[in-house]
């Protein structure tokens, strides 16, 4: 079974490029971030003719997430992370694909720091590790998908210098992400790849994609019921030289069925 995470930019922007790559990647399972587009207006259509369905949650110019599947209809367990009932934007959906509890999700970025902006991503990190901590001691064979705006470690980003004072790289959010995968969550990308540089975001311009300035920003979490099944794990970036590419590439695992 091959899963999938792609922040897309603006689903319908880049509708040709993500139809092309489902095309030839052929995932079972994606989990779609950053869709920009009113709920009315998701290519809804253009998916089910590629042989996908899909759920979604999606509010206009900003955020949104979608998980598709060539397997079953995905079933919505949830379409908001719990713990903060004010919270309305569109980053976290959950659902029951194929033996699995999939959570597809898009952390916020939290610049500039310190800040509301970052406040808020701490706090969002604290309810999905609390929630988390709920799926993993109900025993769910789950996974937790998607752009998590965290490079981990400094072997997740091309360097340190120019960066200091991003979000993305801060402590206090290492800290906090560490803390999720203490509660008996794998990193597949990690585990595969182990001290090997792979990286999944490449901001426009500079030239950053040419010189490989990069972070590694997407993630999939496996849960004690997952983690054996794992098989291999990669990112197709050629992906991110095309026209009208986004700025993330896709990342995939491959699980034993």
């Amino acid at each position: 079974m091959k899963i999938a995470t792609f922040n897309i930019d603006n689903v319908n922007t880049r509708l040709p490029n993500l139809l092309e790559w489902l095309k030839h990647s052929k995932p079972d399972v994606v989990c779609l971030q950053d869709l920009k587009c009113e709920e009315r207006d998701f290519p809804r259509a253009a998916l089910r003719e590629a042989g996908y369905s899909a759920v979604w949650e999606s509010q206009k110019s900003l955020n949104g997430v979608a998980i598709l599947s060539r397997r079953s209809h995905p079933i919505v367990t949830r379409r908001r992370l719990p713990g903060d009932p004010s919270d309305r934007e569109a980053r976290y959906i959950e659902a029951a694909v194929g033996g699995l509890l999939i959570a597809c999700l898009y952390l916020p970025k939290g610049n500039p720091q310190p800040g509301p902006e970052f406040d808020y991503k701490m706090s969002w990190l604290s309810r999905l590790t609390k929630h988390a901590a709920r799926l993993q001691g109900q025993d769910h064979p789950a996974l937790l998908v998607g752009n998590y705006n965290v490079a981990p470690t400094d072997l997740d980003m091309c360097s340190t210098e120019s960066w200091t004072n991003d979000a993305r790289v801060q402590q206090t959010q290492r800290k906090a992400f560490a803390s999720l995968l203490a509660n008996g969550w794998t990193d597949a990308l990690r585990d595969v790849y182990r001290h090997e540089r792979v990286y999944t975001f490449w901001t426009y311009g500079r030239d950053r994609y040419e010189k490989d300035h990069a972070f590694r920003l997407d993630h999939f979490l496996l849960s004690k019921a997952v983690a054996s099944r794992l098989i291999k794990a990669g990112v197709d970036g050629d992906g991110r030289s095309e026209k009208n590419a986004s700025d993330h590439a896709p990342a995939w695992i491959k699980l034993h069925c």
